[in-house]
C-alpha cells in the first residue's frame, strides 16, 4: 500500500500527489512511468513520473482527471489514504548526456514529465530552451520549476490567456530558426507531438517523443500499447516510451488512441451518476 502524503489540484481536473514509494523512488530515472491501481479491482493506468526524492521514499504523480480512474483519484483519494499499487519504474530512461543545445517541449499535462527531463539535461551541461503550453491559463503547472531548470522559457496559450498566444510549435520554430539546436525532447498530446516532430523535420533536428499508447499491464504482456516505429511493431512500455519522433507512425497511433473511446465515455458516465446519486 502506498499513502498518499500531499495531494493539491493544480488546476481544473489536475491535481498533483505525492505517494509513499521507496523502491520506486530509489531507481527512478526521467522519462519513466509507474503502473497505478487504486484498490483491489480497480483498472491499471500509467503514470508518468513528475518527480522523486530517494532520501524521503517518494515519487509525485501528475495526473488530468479524463477517464473513470483519475477522477476517482482527484474526488475520492485524499491525504492519508492508500493507493493499493504502484508498479515500477517502468519504461526505457530519457537519454540524457551532454548534447549541446536541447530544446524541452510540454504540452498540458506533459509539462510534468518534462521538467525531469529538462533539469537532468540541464545538469549533463546543455542550454535548456524550454517551451510549454496550455489552452488556458488555468490548465499550466509548474512554471516556476521549469524556470529553475531551464535557460530560457517560452509559456503560450490556445486563448491568449497567459503568456503568448498560439502553440507550442510557433516558439519552437523562432528557436530552430534564430540558432543551432542540437535535439529536442516533446511531450504532451499526440497531436502536439506529432507538429512538433513536422517542426523538427523542416530543420533536420533530432526530436525525441514519448508516446501515451493505451497501455494495460506495462510490462510487454498485453500488446496494448503497440505502435509502429519505422515500419515495425514496438511496444511502447518496454521499447518505449521514449522514441525517435521522426520514425512514428502518428497517424496510426492516433486512431488506436480512440479504440476503447465510447467504453471510456460509458465508464466515466456510470462512475459520475453514481458520485450524484450519493450526494
Amino acid at each position: 500500500m502506498h499513502r498518499i502524503l500531499k495531494k493539491k489540484f493544480l488546476g481544473p481536473n489536475l491535481v498533483e500527489l505525492e505517494v509513499e514509494a521507496p523502491l520506486v523512488a530509489a531507481k527512478a530515472q526521467p522519462g519513466q512511468f509507474v503502473i497505478v491501481r487504486l484498490h483491489e479491482k480497480g483498472e491499471r493506468i500509467p503514470l508518468t513520473l513528475a518527480d522523486w526524492d530517494p532520501e524521503k521514499g517518494t515519487i509525485v504523480l501528475v495526473a488530468q482527471m479524463v477517464g473513470k480512474t483519475t477522477y476517482q483519484l482527484g474526488m475520492e483519494y485524499r491525504e492519508g489514504d492508500a493507493i493499493r499499487d504502484v508498479v515500477g519504474p517502468l519504461g526505457n530512461p530519457s537519454e540524457i548526456k551532454h548534447y549541446g543545445t536541447v530544446a524541452c517541449v510540454g504540452g498540458g499535462v506533459g509539462i510534468a514529465p518534462i521538467f525531469p527531463i529538462a533539469r537532468a539535461l540541464k545538469e549533463a551541461g546543455n542550454t535548456v530552451i524550454g517551451i510549454v503550453g496550455a489552452r488556458t491559463k488555468d490548465l499550466l503547472f509548474w512554471l516556476d520549476r521549469m524556470e529553475k531548470v531551464c535557460h530560457e522559457l517560452h509559456v503560450t496559450t490556445d486563448d491568449g490567456s497567459f503568456g503568448r498566444k498560439g502553440v507550442v510549435t510557433e516558439p519552437l520554430k523562432e528557436v530552430l530558426q534564430s540558432r543551432k539546436v542540437d535535439h529536442i525532447w516533446a511531450i504532451g498530446p499526440a497531436i502536439m507531438m506529432k507538429f512538433a516532430t513536422l517542426t523538427a523535420q523542416e530543420f533536420g533536428v533530432p526530436i525525441t517523443v514519448s508516446l501515451n499508447s493505451i497501455m494495460v499491464d506495462g510490462t510487454g504482456m498485453c500488446g496494448g500499447c503497440r505502435v509502429e516505429v519505422q515500419n515495425e511493431s514496438r511496444f511502447a512500455c518496454v521499447d518505449g516510451p521514449e522514441f525517435d519522433g521522426t520514425k512514428v507512425n502518428w497517424d496510426l497511433l492516433l486512431a488506436r488512441l480512440n479504440t476503447y473511446k465510447e467504453e471510456e465515455k460509458c465508464a466515466l458516465e456510470k462512475y459520475l451518476a453514481v458520485k450524484e446519486a450519493q450526494r
